[in-house]
């Protein structure tokens, strides 16, 4: 009897410990993203309009980059995309890529993992406002060689050109997409474009040939930028450039002052209206309009109605009246 009651306690705790070393399920897969013209599309060829939230700038705000919180803006907030802002800075380097390479990416990858755990697309960012050519190839190619296999994954590798030309960005341009595709030949590249990526009409008439699968970044903030900004996209399109707002949001440039909900409503129907896709600044809690979060909400999400500023409650809405939550 003392035998066979050994063989069953055997047979229970084999069983138990198969149970705890049982493998997760695999991430989910997405469409394989590429352009074609100006449009987004997926594996099939059907336009895709991504629409999502960016994360503030890693090194002021890591204690959101964890995968929880791009777990919660996926299922809470309706996100398909999200992006990750890595970012370059002097004045303050603690924790920039350029000060603490190893530390940034450890950080930035967090956001990356999750969103590829959780099934929605990741913008990797290069947040920069001047040119970095040495920085950004040997940023890029560590993240083409550790996630170009991924369909989750797009690459904008320069944020916001302040005083470039276009001809100095391009050659940029160039050369960090030539480095991107050696590893990874198909995902989407964005490239940016001077003065805060608003002259995509200079854009529009000299564009980077030889190259598939790149679009070019416009950002707008909504009660600063109006119509001006909005026919050069119009321009870049009608020339066969294709766009992405990779950085949007209702205030002005500034990331402060008030809301403006009926341009910013422009904005929206124009990038709708023309399937554009967009991101909108950023999960953050510093006291200005664009951050999303007041210093109480949680690190890894779950955030209340209390722990949101006006921004985040208005991007919320659209977000996920978009996927169908609403």
């Amino acid at each position: 009897m003392k035998s066979q009651i050994k063989l069953l306690l055997l047979a229970l705790l084999t069983m138990s410990a198969a149970c705890q070393h049982t493998e997760s399920p695999p991430p989910p897969t997405l469409s394989q993203l590429r352009v074609e013209g100006t449009q987004l599309v997926d594996a099939s060829g059907q336009a895709v309009v991504l629409r999502g939230v960016s994360y503030g700038w890693h090194n002021w705000w890591p204690r959101f980059y964890n995968k929880e919180s791009v777990q919660w803006l996926k299922d809470d907030w309706g996100v398909d995309v999200v992006r990750a802002a890595m970012g370059i800075h002097y004045d303050e380097p603690e924790l920039t890529y350029n000060a603490e390479p190893e530390k940034a990416v450890e950080i930035i990858s967090k956001v990356i993992d999750g969103a590829i755990e959780s099934g929605v697309y990741v913008i990797i960012d290069f947040h920069s406002h001047h040119l970095e050519l040495e920085l950004a190839k040997t940023f890029f190619a560590d993240m083409a060689s550790k996630y170009g296999e991924y369909p989750n994954v797009i690459y904008e590798i320069y944020n916001e050109p302040i005083h470039d030309s276009w001809e100095e960005v391009k050659a940029y341009a160039k050369e960090v997409i030539a480095i991107i595709r050696e590893i990874d030949p198909d995902n989407v590249i964005l490239v940016g474009n001077p003065h805060w990526d608003q002259d995509l009409h200079i854009v529009a008439d000299n564009q980077i040939e030889g190259v598939s699968n790149i679009m070019y970044t416009l950002h707008y903030y909504a009660a600063t930028h109006g119509d001006y900004l909005r026919e050069r996209g119009d321009y870049a399109l009608s020339k066969g450039a294709p766009i992405f707002i990779s950085e949007s949001a209702g205030m002005e440039a500034s990331g402060d002052g008030p809301m403006d909900y009926e341009a910013w409503q422009v904005w929206q129907d124009w990038a709708e209206e023309r399937k554009i896709s967009w991101i909108t600044w950023s999960v953050s809690d510093k006291d200005e309009t664009c951050s999303f979060l007041k210093p109480s909400a949680s690190s890894k999400g779950g955030w209340r109605e209390k722990d949101l500023q006006e921004s985040a409650k208005a991007t919320r809405a659209i977000l996920r009246q978009k996927a169908g939550l609403e």
